[in-house]
């Protein structure tokens, strides 16, 4: 967890020849060595996010945003990214912001996260003033509580994985103990409602929140939001087909991402993330999602197409590259 708030204080480094707000960061260790694609897109989300004031002009002047913790008046509601390219974790990532439109009540902001001056995600986001209006959801699943259900960690490699993680034939000690390793080492606590408990063919439900504590500033816990729904969102593309991440040879990466941040939430609190995927075609997945804070109130939307292209006949268990 501090791993991930580290790489979301991103490093002021001023404004470029085009006027745009820069900034730096660097990325949580991934075991294949791309960058994790919900880290970016939070970490733009925080780029922008330092750029908006009120929206009046010169609240916020280029290259000297507020420090963090004391973020903007008008929060973010809404982010559209392009993933373009894998990025390298092992390197910085430098965050251009493109200050596109401050109205009476939105604001709206480009942002390219870039690696070797080439864009590896484009991203814009909408900043919106706290107004009155019309007021509906749609009700949360029932389905049991995350004190009802193990980690999804401690499944792993075991009978009683989710059916994203379960291993086709058996995964070895160490491919075991690898797997455990790396999943704990992640900020998030995921917890999988069993099969069964939903209908059938309507995708999955996780339980979900930070494994530690977060400050409060509603501006960070949006981004961390925003890093937790790139978080198995495509898994119930996998599973429409019989495919789990331990398939050998299977290839999935995140094209594009849409997030919609509804209501307030704490990621630090227990989250439910309903996901499910209403087609694929052409080696893209789509999958949706919505995420409900403990007592039913839908506080984000979530819609992402990935690239998914199964293995080659005859291909053993292993795990996704």
């Amino acid at each position: 967890m501090r791993r991930l708030l580290d790489v979301l204080a991103l490093e002021e480094r001023g404004v470029d020849e085009r006027g745009q707000d820069l900034f730096a960061g660097m990325s949580l260790p991934q075991p294949h060595g791309r960058v994790f694609g919900g880290q970016v897109v939070a970490q733009a989300v925080v780029a922008a996010t330092r750029t908006v004031g009120d929206g009046r002009a010169g609240e916020v002047a280029p290259g000297n945003p507020p420090p963090p913790g004391e973020g903007a008046t008008r929060p973010v509601h809404s982010m559209h990214g392009y993933f373009l390219r894998a990025g390298d974790s092992s390197l910085p990532i430098t965050f251009a912001v493109e200050r596109l439109r401050d109205g009476r009540s939105f604001s709206a902001r480009r942002v390219h996260a870039l690696q070797h001056d080439r864009p590896i995600l484009s991203m814009i986001a909408s900043f919106q003033a706290p107004a009155d209006g019309v007021d509906h959801q749609v009700a949360a699943p029932d389905v049991p509580g995350p004190e009802e259900l193990r980690p999804t960690v401690e499944l792993l490699g075991t009978p009683d994985a989710p059916p994203p993680w379960r291993v086709p034939g058996s995964l070895d000690d160490a491919a075991r103990a690898w797997a455990q390793r790396w999943a704990s080492s992640r900020p998030l606590d995921l917890r999988h409602v069993p099969e069964g408990v939903l209908p059938p063919g309507s995708g999955q439900a996780v339980w979900l929140r930070t494994t530690a504590p977060l400050p409060d500033d509603d501006a960070l816990h949006r981004a961390v939001l925003a890093f937790a729904s790139d978080d198995s969102l495509l898994e119930p593309v996998l599973t429409t087909h019989g495919l789990t991440w331990a398939s050998r040879g299977l290839r999935v990466a995140s094209l594009d991402h849409a997030l919609w941040w509804h209501r307030p939430a704490r990621l630090d609190e227990w989250l439910l993330y309903r996901q499910a995927s209403p087609t694929a075609v052409g080696a893209r997945g789509l999958a949706t999602g919505q995420v409900f804070s403990r007592d039913g109130v839908l506080v984000a939307s979530v819609a992402q197409e990935g690239l998914v292209r199964p293995p080659r006949p005859g291909a053993g268990a292993g795990l996704v590259g």
